[in-house]
């Protein structure tokens, strides 16, 4: 049984406060034959300028250092790739540095930018990230992503993430979702909730007006996994400016304050020891004893179906924010989709639900902008962008683009950033007649997960405005 000691579970301090200036990204698609990724990069730092009112030349000349994120060498054919950008985005000869943890590079790559800044290293860095996923053959992508897994052993069983996933769902529908077909209902419903949000965002490239019954019919991947259970394979970037408080308010007068916390496990699903369920703040002493009696099978954790790293992660970022129940604390949250049932997992690990009943944060409309049970506000809407279902998966990207999204609705600022006719004719696409504004009213703080292969590395990210902090520094 895996133990730990205080010092391993220590909560993390910061040397100083460390604060989001601004934010931006490309826009993303499945394929951009005619741009190279220098130019998404360049586009998602124009942006990123471009919100707090400056060129791309004046803000780089608060840039210290740089860390940059990509997935894989093998999609864009180059090694070190961060140096080509580097170069390219004009900040040579600063230090810089790559950062590869699989889906949750994005995370891991602002995780060492905020270490940056918060140490004294740095008073300005940027995190960004990017992925080209299309000069390679759809099947060759999938194969190279499942590398991400172990190739000893995970990887020969089918050469495909969907593969790994379908086998935690279906292990979890059988013991909690008790092999009722109302748990597959509720799967889709999360595929149609993302997918619709996503055809609010000009950004996005996978927003679908679906049914339930659409998700259920379409074409089995992984049984139970179907093609709308699954992310998207995109191209694009997005970038963060990281600071301290001095130069966030040299750049903006309403940057964000921001933390992170990390945590992984094993790549050998099937190797993962058992473990008494490291408890989150908002759960009581004894809660999980009868877990084994009401699901029964559901009495070894994390087993194959729980992500310790996103516990881990998640028990370290609210420990630090002072956040005690997400659904109370929180306003706004982005989970990593990657397939329905890993968000359904991911409820849990992040303690919006108990283990076990992770179904119902999706079932109440608690998730949701706009509850369609009751027509009122959502209690804590997630992934309002489309999510790695409906937006973008682009996967050094995703990690910086959920981030984003959560500061454009703290900043109140989503619906001139995702309603601008000017934009969605800038990328092409065409704005629904039925637009609807999903910014979450009066946000002041939220939370993003950005999570790698089955659960092996795990970053969660908290943002807060400065005004409505849970604790004193």
């Amino acid at each position: 049984m895996i133990k730990f000691s205080d010092k391993q579970l220590k909560i993390p301090k910061m040397a100083r406060p460390v604060y989001l200036a601004t934010s931006g990204m490309s826009r993303f698609g499945r394929a951009f034959p005619t741009l190279r990724t220098e130019e998404l990069c360049i586009e998602a730092l124009t942006e990123a300028a471009d919100f707090i009112k400056m060129t791309p030349a004046e803000l780089k000349q608060y840039i210290h250092t740089a860390y940059y994120g990509h997935f894989a060498d093998h999609f864009g054919d180059q090694l070190l790739g961060e140096a080509v950008i580097h170069d390219r985005l004009g900040l040579d000869p600063l230090g810089t540095i790559g950062v590869k943890t699989g889906g949750a590079t994005g995370g891991s790559t602002m995780w060492e930018a905020i270490k940056a800044v918060a140490s004294g290293y740095s008073d300005c860095a940027l995190a960004m990230g990017w992925e080209r996923m299309d000069e390679v053959p759809t099947d060759e992508g999938n194969h190279l992503i499942s590398c991400a897994a172990d190739k000893d052993w995970e990887t020969p069983l089918g050469h495909i993430y969907t593969g790994y996933y379908a086998v935690m769902a279906q292990r979890y529908w059988q013991i909690f979702g008790k092999a009722e077909d109302s748990f597959r209902k509720t799967m889709a419903e999360i595929a149609v909730k993302n997918r619709g949000y996503g055809r609010m965002n000009p950004y996005a490239h996978g927003g679908m007006k679906i049914t339930v019954e659409d998700v259920i019919n379409s074409p089995v991947v992984a049984y139970p996994l179907r093609v709308l259970d699954c992310c998207l394979m995109s191209v694009g970037a997005a970038c963060g400016i990281i600071c301290d408080e001095k130069t966030a308010y040299e750049l903006t007068d309403n940057p964000l304050r921001i933390w992170i916390g990390a945590g992984s496990h094993t790549l050998r699903v099937a190797d993962r020891r058992d473990m008494k369920i490291p408890l989150l703040p908002n759960e009581e002493p004894g809660l999980y004893d009868d877990l084994g009696k009401r699901f029964p099978g559901g009495d070894r954790y994390p087993g194959f179906s729980s992500f310790l790293a996103a516990r881990i992660a998640s028990y370290y970022a609210y420990n630090m924010t002072g956040v005690v129940d997400p659904c109370e604390d929180l306003d706004v949250i982005e989970l990593h989709d990657a397939f329905t049932i890993s968000d359904i997992q991911s409820y849990e690990d992040v303690g919006l639900r108990p283990y076990g009943e992770g179904r119902d944060y999706i079932e109440s409309g608690d998730g949701y902008h706009t509850n369609p049970k009751t027509g009122k506000p959502g209690r804590l809407p997630s992934n309002l962008c489309g999510g790695l279902i409906g937006c973008m998966h682009a996967v050094g990207a995703t990690g910086l683009m959920q981030i984003a999204e959560i500061g454009y609705h703290i900043w109140n600022r989503w619906a001139e950033i995702h309603g601008d006719e000017k934009k969605w004719k800038k990328f092409g696409r065409e704005k629904p007649k039925d637009w609807t504004d999903l910014q979450v009213k009066g946000a002041k703080r939220g939370l993003t997960i950005s999570h790698a292969g089955v659960g092996s590395h795990v970053t969660a990210t908290i943002l807060m405005h400065p005004n409505h902090l849970l604790k004193e520094d």
